[in-house]
Parts: structure tokens; sequence; C-alpha cells
């Protein structure tokens, strides 16, 4: 058994699944139900594996090549489990279609970073554009296309480590990282995030999950009831990149204090709805702090409810607008058309870098980075 220390956390290299700690070498897994042969390969010379979690209750699959969920089956209201996150069959697939970002942890910037430019200590840092002008979710050597290492494994845990070098995508510091999914007694997926950094830096990592509770390749998620527990979105001009203004969402489609299907009002004639091509925009959570629930979705056909709690200050709201029927297929050779899933991010504002009066998300040498989120299932 080895042990070692990440960020002040002792891991230990002895997998309940079998796994070797993966350091570019070759993992011995090879139980069946953790091991898809699709995701046994090989990508930017790092070993990529599949793994499964379960604890009675749900069961994920996640794979290391950028940390990502694969799938996560919950039971529905018959008792069936039902597969809620959409991705694809197979590594190679992933890795050519990256900047869909289907389950993966963003960053180091999640969302979006004006003009792809930040200034820190009056030094400033030219990121990737791969957002038009701008940079979108850490631009294309962000962490969600790097092959991570696995630092512990239990039967319902997991925690992915990624060695972050200073300068990567533009950004400065090399930055230590993980991340641990554990599946909850609750009937949850929880997320914790750590790192640290030897130079000041902006970091702003989040779960880019694509989410349909009626399934995983179902037509529509237009006919989910949303509930979000903010009273105001952050502006977005038409690049959607934040005017550093608050829009109060009472009166307006944006208003999910309490719970609406989230297509009676899409197709409303409103500016950011424009902007957006629909839903796509960060609200600003009532309660700034804490570990809390923070919105809540519920599909009818199902009766599966997903609860979104966290420790994070905003939420993006994503409604699957540039999902097109023409986009390669998904698990099971599924299309996923327009519409078809939805993403809840816990993250800091988009552009915070930009705009002083945001929460902060500048990391300094001295400081964990430390945030938690949790998506967690119930049935109605």
């Amino acid at each position: 058994m080895n042990s070692k220390i990440i960020n002040g956390i002792l891991l230990t290299s002895v997998l309940a699944c079998g796994c070797q700690q993966s350091s570019n070498k070759q993992h011995t897994n090879e139980t069946t139900d953790s091991v898809d042969k699709s995701f046994d390969t090989v990508i930017d010379s790092k070993d990529v594996k599949l793994y499964t979690l379960t604890n009675g209750k749900l069961k994920a699959a996640l794979t290391n090549y950028g940390a990502r969920l694969v799938n996560l089956q919950v039971p529905d209201k018959a008792g069936n489990l039902t597969d809620v996150i959409l991705g694809y069959d197979s590594a190679a697939a992933y890795k050519a279609n990256a900047s869909n970002f289907y389950g993966a942890i963003v960053g180091r910037y999640g969302n979006r970073i004006g003009d792809a430019t930040f200034t820190l200590q009056g030094v400033k840092y030219e990121l990737e554009k791969n957002d038009g002008k701008n940079s979108l979710h850490g631009g294309t050597h962000g962490v969600y296309n790097q092959v991570w290492d696995v630092a512990n494994s239990s039967d319902s845990s997991i925690t992915f480590t990624y060695l972050s070098p200073d300068g990567e995508a533009g950004y400065p510091g090399e930055v230590k990282m993980q991340v641990t999914y554990t599946l909850s007694h609750a009937g949850g997926l929880v997320m914790d995030y750590q790192a640290t950094t030897d130079k000041e830096t902006v970091l702003n990592l989040t779960n880019h999950a694509y989410f349909n509770l009626s399934g995983a390749g179902s037509a529509t998620i237009l006919d989910h009831e949303l509930q979000i527990d903010a009273e105001a979105i952050t502006e977005v001009d038409d690049t959607l990149i934040p005017t550093g203004k608050s829009i109060q969402v009472e009166g307006t489609p944006f208003d999910f204090r309490k719970a609406f299907v989230i297509g009676e009002r899409i197709e409303t004639e409103d500016a950011q709805l424009k902007i957006g091509k629909g839903y796509d925009h960060n609200f600003e959570l009532r309660k700034a702090s804490g570990f809390r629930k923070v919105a809540s979705v519920y599909a009818p056909k199902t009766g599966i409810e997903m609860q979104v709690l966290t420790t994070e200050p905003g939420l993006q709201f994503y409604s699957g607008n540039f999902m097109k029927d023409t986009d390669p297929k998904g698990k099971g050779g599924l299309v996923y058309p327009f519409r078809s899933a939805f993403c809840l991010e816990t993250q800091h504002y988009p552009d915070a870098p930009n705009h002083p009066a945001f929460a902060s998300t500048v990391l300094k040498p001295e400081q964990t980075y430390s945030t938690k989120s949790e998506y967690r299932f119930i049935i109605r």
C-alpha cells in the first residue's frame, strides 16, 4: 500500500476497484464492470480508463480523460435505473468532440472570459480564444481536454488529480488540482474540489454534465420543471460576456424562484433570451455562501427530481440551445437534438477576473481552493 499527500490530504494508491495509481503507468484494473475496453486507451501518452461507482442507490461511470462523468444511473418512479447523463461510448469520441464538454471538469476557468484576457498584479494574460473573441472553459487546452491521474478510489468514491503547468492555456502558476466524486447515502453525487498554486492565478472549476431526467437521449427537457433560488441574473452582451450589471428576475422569463416549466417561456420576446438563443445565463444565487440547496429540476415522465447543492455563488443554467440533430451521435447511437439536455453549472461568475465587483476568483500561493457541489436525486 502506497500513500502520499496531495493538498494536505492523505491519498492511498491501493484502490478498491483494483487499480494502481495512475502516473503514466498501466492500470491493472481488469474487472469487467469497471473497465469498458472502448475507454482502455492512451491519450497524450497517458493511460485512459473507465471506472464505476455504486452505493446501492446510484451507479456512475467516470473516466480520467477530463475527470468526466460518462453515465449516472438513478432510479425512476418505477424503480428502474435511468441514465440521466449525455455522453459518448468511447474515449476517442470524447476526444474528437471535446468542445462539447460532456460530463467534464472544465477550467482552469469554467465559463467565459471576455476578449480572452485578464490582468493580475499588473500583468496582462492572453488566453486561448475558442468562443469567438472570448475564452470558454479554459480554452482548447483546458483541463477537460487533459488526462488526469487517479489518486484514490473505493466502491463509491474516486479522486482525480491533475498538475496544470505554469502557462498552460495562458494561465499563470503551476496548479495542483483534484476533484473527488462520491455517491452519498442521501442519493446524491458529491463533487469536492481542491487546488493550490505556486503563483497568484485565477481558478473557477465546475462540472459540465448535460442532463435529461427523462433519460439520456430523450427528445426534450422543455417539459422539465425548474426552480432556482436567485433574485437576479448577470446581464450579458451579444457575445455572452457579463456587462457588469444585474437584472432582477421578477417579471421576466428568468424568474424560477418558484418551479416553472422550462419550455413555457423560453421563446418569450426577451433581449437576453435572444442573445443566448434560450437560457445560457449565470443566476446570482440568493445565499452567496455556505453549502445549501440552490435549485431543483423535476421530470414528470420519470418522476426523478434532481436537487443542486453548492458552496458557490453562481449557477449557470444552459438549456441546450446549440445542440442539433447533426451532432455526432451519443451513447448507444442516440441522437441528442436541440434542447434535449440542460446544464446547471455551479461556479463563480463568468468573466469575474475582469469585474472587481464580482466575487473574486483569485487564488494565491498561501491559499487552498476548496468548493463543494452535489447533484442529489429523489422520486416524486
